[in-house]
């Protein structure tokens, strides 16, 4: 792959992160720095480590991964969205406040967001990364774009959040979103793949 090609994968893998981070700015509304850090972290450190299992992986799992890696992040994001949308709907006096800023929800939003990344690790291996000098270059490309777009995702959110958040409910906005990258997922690896 050539440098630019490098940062094309990069920021095409970075936008499910940025979507994240837009509609978990919009729950947060006003900036709470170490949480933002480390979500925006969380998603940069996963975005770079699912190449980097994938190319690891290639070679004995590789046909198992790629037949379910859209339904296993479809079902995380589902649940996720469903579990927000759900919240939207209830009154206030017994809502939950959902919190996008929980370790946990982190990790799983993470996890979610990064499972297209195991794929490009397994198509890295494919087109002949051999060494760690050939994959740590755009793991680490992909690791920063992921770390800056969720964080600039977080800031948008935040700053649009108020104006949006008294038309719509935040919660509800982000569910849906949540569950269009899922679907968004499930499309390109059922359809256009």
């Amino acid at each position: 792959m050539t440098g630019l090609e490098i940062w094309l994968v990069a920021i095409s893998l970075a936008m499910d992160c940025f979507a994240v981070s837009v509609a978990s700015g919009i729950i947060l509304k006003r900036p709470h720095w170490r949480p933002m850090l480390v979500m925006a972290f969380c998603f940069g450190l996963f975005q770079a480590l699912m190449p980097l299992i994938g190319w690891w992986g290639a070679s004995l799992f590789s046909h198992l991964i790629e037949s379910v890696d859209h339904w296993v992040a479809f079902a995380i994001l589902a649940f996720l969205g469903g579990r927000m949308v759900r919240e939207s709907f209830k009154d206030d006096g017994c809502k939950h406040t959902y919190d996008p800023t929980r370790l946990r929800v982190v990790l799983a939003f993470a996890v979610a967001t990064s499972i297209d990344a195991l794929a490009v690790g397994i198509s890295f291996a494919f087109l002949g990364a051999r060494g760690l000098d050939d994959i740590l270059p755009p793991v680490g490309i992909i690791g920063l774009v992921s770390f800056v777009m969720s964080l600039t995702g977080l800031l948008l959110g935040i700053g649009c959040g108020d104006k949006l958040a008294r038309r719509l409910r935040a919660e509800l906005l982000g569910g849906v979103i949540l569950i269009l990258i899922g679907v968004k997922i499930l499309v390109e690896h059922l359809f256009l793949s």
